[in-house]
């Protein structure tokens, strides 16, 4: 685990003001990894099954209603566009208001100012609202 601390000047920036929304009352981000350098794809089942456990357990200990991420850190596991990537925008809410809270509109109003198509994409990016 890796964790980050937050708050001191964080805190004073509004959750609106910039696309990162994680600010006053937050604590810490935490990063979960698991890594290994022996036994190549067959071992990781293992590996991903263990971090998953060990995630799970700590959810108890973490923000709930709702569980927030952070977009560094993608989790794949809370969801992820289409492969042709015409996520929709209830679709994509699952983990862009994870990642940006009320930011995600916004986010998703300028994606389909700049990027109507929708060329620039990944995993989880956010669609415009054309998709």
């Amino acid at each position: 685990m890796i964790w980050n601390p937050y708050g001191g000047k964080m805190a004073e920036i509004s959750e609106s003001a910039i696309p990162f929304p994680h600010r006053a009352g937050v604590l810490y981000k935490i990063q979960h990894i698991t890594a290994w350098t022996t036994g190549g794809n067959e071992v990781a089942p293992k590996h991903v099954n263990w971090i998953r456990s060990f995630y799970s357990y700590m959810a108890q200990y973490v923000s709930k209603s709702p569980r927030e991420a952070y977009i560094n850190y993608r989790d794949l596991d809370i969801g992820m566009n289409n492969v042709k990537g015409n996520t929709s925008y209830k679709q994509a809410s699952i983990w862009g208001k994870k990642y940006f809270k009320n930011n995600f509109n916004k986010l998703v109003h300028v994606k389909t100012v700049v990027d109507p198509r929708n060329f620039f994409r990944h995993e989880q990016s956010i669609p415009p609202f054309s998709s």
